[in-house]
């Protein structure tokens, strides 16, 4: 008898997504401290950039949770990017496919109450890459983009690397009005990659406490990357949108 798998975003129980960059997990105890954050904060899914993973594949935790990552191709490769997914048992029971698209990309599809839910976890170059490596980035995220069912829900997570500002003119269906700094070479490609597929950034949505607005700060105070969650604009679900 196949057994049913388990469904996410029930309207009786709300579903934890988040998205951390770990920096690595290519050290001894990463995984179980990383767990045991998931576990506390209680995060169902939770997209992680810098896994510093070569190659793809799966693994489970003695904890039971459930990593799937996507890193450089070769096991000789430096270890550095990568992305991943790390699911409760509850997750990798509704885990439906998943596709290690590189080491920056890396998607996955849930069976959820509603529709069917893909996330993207991505980790874009910094700002200071250099321009192939950035239109390489947007190309291979606007594919795999273009690949997703257009019936479902749709989430981007991760590090975009990005600053996209509090000026909105010109940008006020992707960019809402809790944005925070000024925007950057990057935050106009990610503002861009948003306008074209009809995207919003989530983390500009909502009025949290500038601390609360940015992923990172550097020693100087003066550069704040803004947190990213990018969702399509249709219907919402939790802080989800999803394709029509």
């Amino acid at each position: 008898m196949t057994r049913e798998p388990t469904m996410l975003l029930s309207a009786k129980h709300s579903t934890r997504i988040g998205a951390w960059n770990v920096r690595t997990l290519y050290q001894s105890g990463k995984c179980q401290q990383l767990a045991r954050e998931m576990y506390r904060y209680n995060i169902e899914i939770l997209g992680i950039s810098e896994v510093r993973w070569n190659t793809s594949g799966m693994t489970t935790l003695p904890s039971g949770h459930t990593i799937i990552y996507s890193g450089n191709p070769s096991k000789d490769d430096p270890h550095d990017k990568g992305v991943g997914f790390m699911l409760t048992k509850k997750a990798t029971r509704a885990l439906l496919e998943w596709n290690p698209v590189s080491s920056r990309i890396i998607s996955a599809r849930f069976e959820t109450k509603f529709q069917k839910t893909t996330i993207i976890q991505v980790y874009a170059p910094t700002n200071n890459a250099e321009e192939n490596e950035k239109e390489d980035f947007y190309s291979s995220l606007q594919t795999v983009f273009n690949n997703v069912p257009k019936r479902g829900i749709l989430m981007i997570t991760g590090d975009l690397n990005a600053k996209v500002g509090s000026e909105r003119v010109g940008r006020e269906c992707e960019i809402g009005p809790h944005g925070i700094g000024t925007i950057n070479e990057n935050g106009e490609l990610f503002t861009d990659f948003c306008a074209v597929n009809s995207l919003v950034i989530g983390g500009t949505l909502f009025p949290h406490k500038p601390c609360h607005k940015t992923t990172w700060m550097s020693p100087t105070g003066e550069t704040e990357p803004n947190r990213s969650l990018c969702h399509c604009p249709k219907m919402e679900i939790i802080s989800t949108r999803c394709k029509s």
